[in-house]
């Protein structure tokens, strides 16, 4: 337990590191850096940038510190090392020892301590959270030193501190602070993803990364947290009384006792500092929510020592290898210079390091898994063995831009007037042996990663591009579900099997939507892709137009039945071809022809799912979606209450219902729609992927959004690795191909791998997003734009930006002209006035009343840091 001095005086310099920036440097210490000739700046050397290295017996958990050696290049060598009677380096511990861990299991299964995913807040890193396990209010860690070393997202094990210890929430505004940072507990953002980074049709429910908790829509709804006090109070707990009694909320604290997992890569981005007389140099990590890293000097530039002013804006990758218990600072190793920050590539790559996505070039070993006689054909036996439908009308929709086409759709109608519909998914798994070193490869990456300017595969090219995709005109291998549906969307048979195709042209979504839009036009060769003569361009027509008949009845048969859509604003660009700059932006249009695809690809992953756990009921790899958090839901039920928006809560469809009912029908019903799905948004939990053999309770498997009891992803194994291993599955149950050959744990295990990089993947997504526009920000700002209040904190408030689609944070102490601000709550209702300065004293001064859903003009103009961009309010001409 560490001294209420010890956190005294931790907290102090943390709070200095906050509130005295220096615009030129990223933290304190490299304020202290520039004034190193100073006596204060040598004491705090010595206090604490000299690591020692040194074992502490009784150290037992997964980070051991390392014994010191005379020819070390860091920390306090044999000579210099102080010790005292036990041989042992003077410097005080800082991080306490991990438990060992006979006494973690013990405390987890007395309920003694708790394990969970660590959540650090970017914009104050003091701060970091830990999901309670039962639902309620998250538990608080404050400070570094709670943290014990942990990462943001390493998977840790939590003791609760005694109420005595537990935070004080002395004002609304701290309640509504701590509570946003609280929702992201195992928030999800009901989005849709696909290829080349456009909407996708198999996903619904999706992991949002907690990347920036301070910058998510505050004071949207008030979460419990009340503190509990004893039930028979003793003689100390009279502070537990005391705030009890005067009803101030209070929020559990913790401390970080055992790291079970270091789910954080240990790599991160940022920029070296030269140490006079040191032989290391400080790296400052770009996220403050990653320590600072002592480096050997050698890994440095070789003249970065006599001109360190030359790196003063070079990106660097450092890895940390070791972070002392007695020490502020990690140890570590540069990786590599990425180059100049503010740049496009390399600011991309410190991401996909950070963030430890595999994007290096495939190893001769993967790719001697390939054929290595090209072109291809697929071998006369294979085709004999399956179902052959190369004369089928069958076609892909899809991007323009992709190139990895991994499901095509046929629709024939019949003599009895019902239609066979078919959904044919690229048979990846006949080229991914179980085993061999392509598959591990792509185990280990698990997805593919699309960025704006690129996409990092999966698999090597040659099979993403060539091989499995479903190219037009060329023969390919497929897994095909087919059903015999009436008009209306009934199921009146259905095949699983394994197939060769030949898709007679490449749709895109485009060209789809505008099959759709003029059902009774007679489209040219010249308005479409290249085209098989064997199938004219009015049957492709009208199999579109079939399907999405079909796909619509489909559609509100679901929501009918209790679905549900979070749908979110989506952000794509227009890229220069020669220099790869963003030419300009907009909004994502999800249309009819995205809805058609999406329509039967739930449908054949929700049949595969049945079909897998009806054989393989211990081993079947499915996808479930928990409910949303009980306590949440309510308080969110509660402030929508107050706001008169009629939001019913009670079960998915219901919410869906409401959603679609409330919001009115102007022209700001979709910005509207916009907020309130963020906040509905927050309390969800995400969709993982999991074994049913390691869940005894069946209720647990359902899919809550969808609202299915079973539900599973078949239709992307190009891109999903998830998908891999359901097809072999597939391919057993229906006696096409060997049992998997995998033990049920072995199955969860890779199961817990996908949900891990899918959930990386989805964040550096969102990084790559937020790059670009930040680059178009600066070549194009500053922008203008119409925005929507979606919440506020005392001194701030969050927008949405209508023009762009993106979430910006206004902190009232930036805004030029303005007088005055006052920030007050109506029950669970936040509202602020904005009084600005008179432009003509004779007029007076302008009062700017806001509350959620309130409109406002905003600026988004560039800041002096690399690919920072702010947002202000722009003064309003008079008062409303």
């Amino acid at each position: 337990m560490e001294s209420t001095k010890g956190r005294t005086s931790t907290r102090s310099r943390e709070t200095k590191r906050d509130h005295h920036p220096i615009p030129t440097q990223k933290d304190a210490y490299a304020r202290l850096l520039s004034q190193h000739q100073s006596t204060k700046f040598q004491s705090y050397l010595e206090q604490f940038a000299q690591p020692s290295l040194l074992i502490h017996d009784g150290e037992t958990g997964p980070q051991r510190t390392t014994a010191c050696s005379p020819g070390s290049n860091m920390g306090c060598s044999n000579e210099k090392a102080k010790k005292n009677r036990g041989g042992r380096c003077s410097k005080k511990r800082l991080f306490e020892e991990y438990m060992n861990m006979q006494d973690v299991s013990s405390g987890l299964k007395r309920g003694e301590l708790f394990q969970g995913s660590l959540r650090i807040n970017p914009k104050k890193f003091q701060e970091a959270f830990v999901p309670s396990p039962d639902g309620t209010a998250d538990i608080f860690l404050d400070g570094v030193v709670a943290r014990n070393r942990a990462l943001n997202g390493d998977v840790i094990v939590v003791q609760i501190l005694p109420p005595e210890q537990w935070k004080v929430l002395k004002s609304e505004a701290d309640v509504e602070g701590l509570n946003a940072s609280q929702s992201v507990s195992g928030q999800t953002a009901l989005k849709l993803k696909t290829a080349e980074a456009s909407p996708s049709p198999d996903v619904i429910v999706e992991a949002q990364d907690c990347a920036d908790e301070d910058s998510l829509v505050q004071g949207v709804h008030n979460i419990s947290l009340q503190g509990k006090a004893p039930e028979n109070p003793k003689k100390g707990d009279q502070n537990t009384i005391s705030r009890t009694s005067t009803e101030r909320a209070l929020q559990r604290t913790g401390k970080v006792v055992y790291i079970v997992e270091q789910k954080h890569s240990r790599a991160a981005s940022g920029f070296i500092k030269f140490l006079p007389d040191k032989n290391f140099a400080m790296f400052a990590p770009v996220d403050h929510r990653v320590p600072r890293v002592n480096v050997p000097l050698e890994d440095c530039p070789a003249d970065f020592a006599s001109r360190p002013g030359d790196y003063a804006n070079t990106l660097f990758v450092c890895r940390i290898m070791h972070w002392p218990a007695d020490s502020n600072f990690a140890e570590g190793r540069l990786v590599k210079s990425l180059g100049q920050a503010g740049e496009i590539e390399p600011e991309t790559e410190g991401i996909l390091m950070e963030y430890d996505v595999d994007f290096s070039e495939f190893s001769d070993d993967v790719l001697a898994c390939l054929p290595q006689v090209l072109p291809w054909t697929i071998p006369h036996e294979e085709i004999s063995r399956r179902r052959d439908l190369r004369n089928e009308c069958i076609f892909t929709i899809d991007p323009a831009t992709a190139r990895d086409l991994d499901d095509a759709l046929s629709c024939k109608q019949l003599p009895d007037g019902n239609f066979e519909v078919g959904v044919h998914i690229a048979d990846v798994s006949y080229f991914v042996e179980e085993g061999n070193a392509l598959d591990f490869i792509a185990s280990r990456r698990a997805t593919s990663v699309y960025l704006v300017q690129k996409v990092i595969p999966m698999l090597p090219r040659l099979l993403c591009e060539e091989l499995c995709s479903l190219n037009p005109l060329i023969d390919r291998l497929t897994f095909s579900v087919i059903w015999k549906l009436s008009p209306e969307g009934k199921i009146l048979s259905e095949w699983f099997g394994r197939s060769v195709i030949r898709s007679c042209v490449k749709l895109s979504y485009d060209h789809a939507q505008s099959m759709i839009d003029a059902p009774d036009k007679l489209f040219t060769a010249e308005e479409l892709p290249p085209c098989s003569p064997e199938h004219p361009i009015d049957e492709i027509h009208q199999a579109v137009l079939n399907l999405h008949s079909i796909a619509r009845r489909l559609r509100s048969q679901r929501f009918e039945g209790g679905a549900l859509r979070l749908d979110q604003m989506k952000l794509a660009f227009t890229l220069d071809r020669e220099s790869g700059m963003p030419q300009g932006c907009y909004i994502y249009q999800y249309r009819d022809s995205n809805k058609l695809v999406e329509e039967f690809m739930l449908l054949a992953n929700m049949a595969t799912a049945h079909q897998l756990y009806r054989t393989f009921p211990e081993l079947a790899l499915l996808r479930r979606h928990p409910p949303p958090q009980t306590k949440m839901i309510d308080d969110l039920q509660e402030f929508c209450d107050q706001m008169g928006l009629n939001i019913d809560f009670s079960s998915a469809g219901a919410l869906h219902s409401s959603l679609h009912e409330t919001l009115g029908n102007d022209q700001y019903t979709s910005p509207r729609k916009e907020v309130l799905t963020n906040m509905c948004s927050r309390p969800m939990q995400m969709a993982v992927y999991f074994c049913t053999g390691v869940l005894e309770d069946k209720t647990l498997f359902r899919h809550y959004a969808l609202n299915v009891p079973l539900y599973t992803h078949f239709t992307s194994p190009i891109r999903r690795y998830a998908d891999v291993i359901v097809h072999r599955l597939l391919a057993a149950s229906i006696e096409t191909g060997p049992r998997l050959g995998l033990t049920g744990e072995e199955v969860q295990k890779q199961a817990t791998l996908c949900n891990d990089r899918k959930t990386s993947s989805k964040r550096v997504q969102e990084l790559s997003s937020e790059l670009f526009f930040s680059v178009f920000v600066k070549e194009s700002g500053p922008l203008e734009s119409e925005a929507m209040v979606m919440g506020m904190l005392d001194q701030s408030f969050d927008v949405l930006v209508l023009r762009y689609g993106v979430q910006k944070r206004i902190y009232c102490n930036s805004l030029e002209g303005l007088e005055s601000y006052n920030y007050r709550k109506v029950g669970k209702r936040p509202e602020m006035t904005l009084v600005w300065a008179a432009e003509d004293p004779e007029l007076g001064s302008i009062r700017q009343e806001l509350s959620v859903f309130t409109l406002v003009e905003v600026q988004l103009k560039a800041d002096k840091a690399p690919m920072k961009y702010s947002a202000v309010v722009k003064r309003p001409e008079k008062s409303p």
